[in-house]
């Protein structure tokens, strides 16, 4: 298993939408509104690499009002 956060930057006001419609995606585990330069932070877990791949380009990126991702792949060092 490969676990994840992505960070998601939104159109202004769009945040609790966007994390409301990721929270709803199979693999997600949490989608949290926060302060910063980010607007949404979610927690993903996927079977591999490629398949958080698909769920992030394909799934996550595809909510309108998302205008970047930024993925961080889960080490244990």
């Amino acid at each position: 298993m490969v676990q994840a956060y992505v960070l998601i930057q939104t159109e202004v006001g769009k945040a609790a939408i966007v994390a409301e419609e990721v929270r709803n995606i199979p693999g997600v585990d949490s989608a949290d509104d926060v302060t910063g330069p980010y607007d949404v932070v979610v927690k993903a877990t996927a079977e591999d690499v490629d398949s958080l791949g698909k769920l992030v380009v394909a799934k996550i990126q595809g909510i309108d009002g998302i205008t970047r991702t930024l993925t961080c792949p889960v080490v244990h060092l």
